[in-house]
């Protein structure tokens, strides 16, 4: 008997028939977004469209009731989505991995309950980071048992989609035995505060703010071993970032060239009668449409690994599960690296194609550049470089899991 049919997978959809489930809704989550962003308005009633229509159970298998999508898919999804509105696919990061977290812990144990809620459309934030005093390696939040029920207490911040969340994948630590671990908290109750505090200049409308645990209950089987979670979760993580990277940079590119084909005014000293027809800006089109399909390409080529590095997870080779989870850091590492660089560089090129009308903050032409910088200013990118030069020059393996938080002071 197969692995398979022990444990049925997500290996891929037809890709036109599952995008064309959501290409329209993609389609309406694009006609408000200039609107949401000059008015920094979260997007809740597009998070709802997306919940109803399935796309929070695209990775749960067939036999389950979700699409069976394969990771290269979802990131391809995630491009699309990121077309219409690069926020919204951010504040799905969260739900991203602990769906795959799921997925993975299937192999050991049964994670129907979980399939389950995945498509009846609940979502799950994240709550991971704190700020502050915290010293790197430390984490302040704390699961506790609090009579006859376990309770969460504490502070997070960058808690990416969570507002718009039914659960939230929370990093903390047990008070009786110190363990690191994954509580699964319900939002719908009292003891869960959430704010819109997130000030970023660009992806302002991810709802990337603070959460604040005042014994939030917390069922005990939704109290997770951190040290089972899934490998390639940092791969994982930061593909939906390309994805975001990916999909800004295709949206720069179709609005600039939506003003050049509209553009009327030309320059005494241009090349045509219509900007549309002045080959000097029809290059600078042409430049950046190359490094966006580069940027979109190289995104798709970095989800392959991570997709081997689930499928093998169930196959009983160790080896071949290894492999394939150093290949998905360092190939969604080098995605990040050249990504970045291509997307930010298209979105500050294609303001040659204008003139100065361009930067009128009514068209908000801008909000492409600001929203790459900001999705590529996640997991330092000199740090990643480093990295992938160590493994090409040492044979150096990729950290999996990282962390942040404050240093020792120089004395």
């Amino acid at each position: 008997m197969t692995v398979q049919q022990h444990h049925p997978l997500s290996t891929g959809a037809d890709y036109q028939q599952l995008a064309a489930r959501f290409r329209p809704i993609f389609a309406r989550i694009a006609d408000g977004a200039v609107e949401r962003e000059r008015q920094r308005s979260l997007p809740y009633e597009p998070i709802k469209w997306l919940k109803e229509a399935g796309f929070g159970a695209v990775r749960v298998p067939v036999e389950y009731g979700g699409a069976g999508a394969s990771l290269v898919q979802l990131v391809q999804l995630l491009i699309e989505l990121a077309e219409a509105d690069s926020s919204v696919p951010q504040a799905w990061r969260g739900h991203v991995a602990f769906v795959e977290d799921r997925l993975n812990a299937h192999a050991t144990s049964n994670q129907e309950i979980w399939f389950q809620r995945f498509v009846a459309g609940e979502l799950v934030g994240n709550a991971w980071t704190e700020i502050g005093a915290v010293k790197i390696g430390e984490v302040g939040t704390r699961v506790s048992r609090q009579g006859n029920q376990w309770v969460v207490n504490g502070h997070k911040y960058y808690s990416t989609g969570s507002l718009f969340a039914d659960w939230i994948d929370v990093y903390a630590q047990r008070d009786d035995d110190g363990l690191d671990v994954i509580a699964a908290v319900s939002t719908h109750q009292t003891g869960v505060h959430q704010s819109d505090d997130w000030d970023g200049f660009g992806q302002r409308t991810t709802a990337s703010g603070s959460t604040v645990f005042d014994n939030a209950v917390v069922s005990e089987e939704n109290i997770i071993d951190f040290s089972t979670r899934f490998k390639y979760q940092t791969a994982l993580y930061q593909l939906v970032l390309i994805a975001v990277l990916a999909g800004s940079g295709r949206a720069a590119l179709r609005d600039f060239s939506h003003e050049v084909r509209q553009r009327t005014r030309i320059f005494s000293h241009g090349n045509a009668p219509r900007v549309s027809q002045d080959p000097q800006i029809l290059q600078v089109i042409g430049k950046v449409s190359a490094l966006v399909y580069a940027a979109e390409a190289t995104a798709l080529r970095a989800a392959a690994p991570a997709q081997r590095a689930y499928e093998s997870h169930f196959e009983g080779n160790a080896q071949a599960e290894h492999e394939a989870n150093v290949a998905a850091e360092l190939e969604s590492a080098q995605a990040q690296v050249v990504i970045a660089e291509l997307v930010l560089r298209a979105a500050n090129d294609l303001f040659n194609a204008l003139g100065a009308s361009a930067t009128s903050e009514t068209k908000q032409l801008d909000r492409h550049w600001r929203n790459a910088r900001t999705a590529a200013s996640h997991n330092p990118l000199i740090y990643k470089e480093r990295i992938i030069g160590d493994w090409e020059v040492n044979g150096t393996e990729p950290p999996y899991i990282w962390q942040i938080g404050n240093g020792s002071t120089a004395a």
